[in-house]
């Protein structure tokens, strides 16, 4: 019998909430799963992307600013044990701009991805292993994480312990 989750949600209440939130996914992906996970994140500008983002930079050790990659499409963190990789593809053109700037390389077991816009990236992203839907609610924000694969959902259930 499968015991995992492979959904969740979560109201947040503010800016920390989501970056607490992108700490516990870090926290989880370094001492539980121990190998980096592909993660979409959806939601309209402003919505929290970067802010969860963020949170779970820091969370895999980062000190220091975390910014929005929108000109540069990528920023890489390279961390003791771990890179982690935000995509914005918000102003990508064409998804074949992606193979011209070695899209693979940036996906291995100690590379943690997270990737707003994927829908611009179709057909040369990998499947993600979780699929994160920011929205407002009010002051608030409403965040569905959705598994999509077996790392995603162990990740979910030790979340939702």
């Amino acid at each position: 019998m499968n015991n995992f989750v492979t959904k969740k949600n979560f109201i947040l209440a503010d800016e920390l909430a989501t970056i607490t939130l992108g700490k516990q996914l870090a926290d989880i992906v370094k001492t539980e799963l121990k190998q980096g996970i592909i993660v979409y994140l959806n939601g309209d500008l402003g919505a929290g992307k970067t802010t969860l983002t963020r949170g779970f930079v820091q969370g895999m050790g980062h000190v220091g600013n975390v910014k929005s990659p929108t000109y540069t499409l990528v920023e890489p963190y390279d961390l003791a044990d771990w890179q982690v990789y935000h995509f914005d593809l918000y102003r990508l053109a064409d998804p074949e701009e992606l193979e011209y700037m070695g899209i693979r390389d940036y996906f291995n077991s100690q590379c943690c991805s997270f990737i707003e816009w994927p829908e611009k990236g179709q057909g040369m992203l990998p499947e993600p292993d979780m699929i994160i839907d920011l929205a407002y609610h009010d002051e608030q924000r409403q965040v569905s994480l959705l598994a999509k694969t077996v790392l995603g959902k162990r990740l979910l259930s030790i979340l939702a312990r």
